[in-house]
């Protein structure tokens, strides 16, 4: 298959399951190709069992136009988002709808070990449940809490300071018969966003990601950046304070020391919230006591400026069209104060800058980083194509 003929088909492949149902005459427009090519490539396609037609639409006096969509079983995709204290793996079609997931850990901080043991149960757990789908298994991809870096040789390497990790090759990590790809969660999230969500076909997004951790996928051109070693965008440790709160990864003063979910329930704690856990509830339950507490309430409206000036600052930075928030906290926020945030970005942004962004929450809630991760290997799929 020539170079050309190849980039044509991967990128008929990755229109159809962007956009999981379209047509042979959209795919030309998409591709710029013609209508004798793209039903060349779209019937190869059809052939190996990859795509299918899905039906048909009136058009305006001539033959139905036949509806094109990926075949979902025709392969599958594993995509783990790996957090401080567990797992949750998901088992994705072709289409990147979920089919099943599995949950580990999930109470105390956990170690690499542990960490690598909630991943090899819950992908036994998943094989097990679903034996079909692993002998068209594409690969395992994995959204990870630390720069994930890849050296000369491919092999990656996870580097979680803030956890008090050492490097960790991906490979200790997981262990599987298929393909393994690794990324920085807030990026998967970012990915997830861009394939499918709020993020899709803007161009300009900044998708940041509050959890206990805080990180940012930031895309440029319709593109993920990455940077020269593939840490590009370490929001969550950018400074905001000179000499100011000590936080996990050694430095002083970074974002993730005032707006991770720790440093909020500890702020909260040291002004005399009462609270039960460290999750979902318990940033719920500070938020509804700000709605009456004057503490609670003062220590909400500094996280809201802090998070907005964070985020001002990438503003001036990137220019974005979009912001996206998510995370399981970004969510919380967004929930009560989506307002009160847009106008603290606005308010430390640049005039012109501030006027030319919009912000969303996240499309996908809690599997926003999952999907992300499960995409990893379906592009490698559409790039091989």
């Amino acid at each position: 298959m020539t170079s050309l003929r190849h980039r044509n088909r991967s990128q008929i492949l990755r229109h159809i399951i962007l956009a999981r149902e379209t047509t042979r005459a959209k795919l030309g427009r998409l591709c710029d190709l013609s209508p004798a090519s793209v039903t060349k490539l779209v019937g190869e396609l059809i052939a190996e069992g990859l795509v299918r037609e899905n039906g048909s639409v009136a058009s305006r006096g001539g033959r139905p136009i036949a509806l094109i969509g990926p075949r979902p079983e025709a392969a599958y995709a594993i995509g783990a988002d790996v957090g401080e204290r567990g797992v949750a793996v998901e088992l994705f079609d072709l289409t990147l709808r979920r089919v099943d997931r599995e949950f580990r850990g999930g109470r105390e901080e956990e170690s690499a070990a542990t960490i690598a043991q909630d991943l090899r149960e819950a992908l036994a757990a998943l094989r097990d449940r679903n034996p079909q789908a692993w002998t068209r298994l594409l690969g395992v991809g994995v959204g990870l809490p630390g720069l994930v870096e890849t050296d000369p040789g491919g092999e990656q390497i996870l580097y979680a300071q803030t956890l008090g990790w050492p490097p960790v090759p991906i490979d200790q990590l997981v262990s599987a018969d298929v393909p393994v790809f690794a990324e920085n969660g807030a990026k998967t999230q970012a990915k997830a966003e861009l394939w499918f969500g709020a993020a899709h076909e803007v161009g300009h997004c900044l998708v940041a990601l509050l959890g206990r951790g805080v990180g940012l996928g930031v895309i440029a051109d319709g593109r993920l950046t990455h940077g020269y070693a593939g840490s590009a965008a370490e929001w969550g440790h950018t400074k905001i304070e000179r000499g100011g709160r000590p936080c996990r990864c050694g430095g002083h003063g970074c974002i993730e020391a005032y707006a991770g979910s720790d440093a909020i329930l500890k702020a909260w704690r040291d002004r005399g919230g009462v609270f039960d856990g460290t999750g979902w509830r318990a940033i719920g339950a500070f938020l509804e006591a700000a709605e009456s507490d004057p503490a609670a309430s003062r220590l909400r409206d500094d996280l809201v400026d802090t998070i907005g000036l964070g985020l001002a600052n990438m503003v001036n930075l990137t220019n974005p069209r979009r912001i996206i928030i998510g995370g399981w906290v970004g969510l919380r926020l967004m929930e009560r104060l989506a307002e009160p945030l847009e106008r603290a970005i606005r308010a430390h942004s640049l005039p012109r800058p501030a006027a030319q962004f919009d912000l969303r929450p996240s499309t996908f809630g809690g599997d926003a980083v999952a999907l992300g991760a499960a995409i990893m290997p379906v592009e490698a799929m559409i790039a091989a194509s």
